[in-house]
């Protein structure tokens, strides 16, 4: 596919690239990281902080989900080193609602959709996340949605708002394995997001995500310079589909990853 550089999508994945930081001693990397982390949780205050004000004066979350994009991604992505590369995005009309559905392996393939996603973006994330200091309270003033894992009603709730949010007209992304992959492989992927989409009526979009383990791999905070590609691939509809068929729906939608992720490799 070929490198998609056009309206807003192309302004914000430019903001996210960098040249990468020039070869270092492996005994100067963890200062180098240190340093990284300190500036990843101040910026990452600081802009929190900004995004709840800006919430709070205009009523809406519109402009808070974007500064994502145009402040707090970019920032990130380019103090990692990260080249981000996206291809595919012509493939998605984003003026209609979908649900993007990603392999995962890193925490900073957030920042990497934020940029690449040309409209507001919300999340799919584990519960845990929510009751980080900042963190938590920006997730639940964004209406993200955040699945508690072992206790079934509360995801059958937060599915369904996640369906309603798809009804409204808002974008979704999810990392659907439920865990970052530590070997790179896609692992299977689990039926919640499908549900949603299926509930909305939305089309599925596919996303194969390359070199985000290599940049930031699980498990802690080792970051190293490198490229990141996002694949956006053809959406999945999901018109005349049961809640029943959101097992088809998610080996139908890993099955597109994988063939993405290999032309990627």
């Amino acid at each position: 596919m070929e490198e998609q550089r056009q309206g807003g999508a192309a302004d914000s994945v430019g903001r996210g690239r960098s040249e990468g930081l020039p070869p270092l001693p492996d005994w100067l990397w963890w200062p180098v990281n240190a340093a990284q982390l300190m500036v990843t949780l101040a910026w990452s205050a600081a802009g929190i902080c900004l995004a709840l004000l800006v919430r709070l004066l205009t009523g809406s979350d519109r402009i808070p989900l974007r500064m994502a994009a145009w402040m707090w991604s970019p920032v990130l992505l380019r103090g990692a080193g990260a080249r981000l590369e996206v291809s595919g995005l012509d493939n998605v009309d984003f003026s209609r609602p979908c649900m993007l559905v990603a392999n995962h392996q890193s925490m900073i393939e957030v920042c990497a959709l934020f940029s690449a996603v040309p409209v507001p973006l919300r999340f799919m994330l584990k519960d845990s996340l929510g009751r980080i200091p900042f963190l938590g309270a920006y997730t639940r003033a964004m209406g993200m949605i955040l699945l508690r894992r072992g206790n079934p009603s509360e995801v059958a709730r937060q599915l369904e708002r996640a369906a309603d949010l798809l009804r409204d007209g808002h974008t979704l992304a999810a990392f659907p394995e439920g865990t970052r992959s530590r070997d790179g492989s896609v692992g299977p992927f689990k039926g919640g997001a499908f549900r949603a989409a299926i509930r909305a009526g939305v089309p599925v979009v596919p996303v194969a995500i390359d070199g985000s383990g290599k940049v930031m791999p699980p498990g802690g905070f080792a970051i190293r310079p490198g490229r990141i590609h996002l694949a956006f691939g053809s959406p999945i509809a999901t018109e005349n589909l049961g809640v029943g068929d959101r097992h088809v729906l998610a080996r139908r939608a890993r099955a597109a990853v994988n063939e993405m992720k290999r032309r990627l490799d």
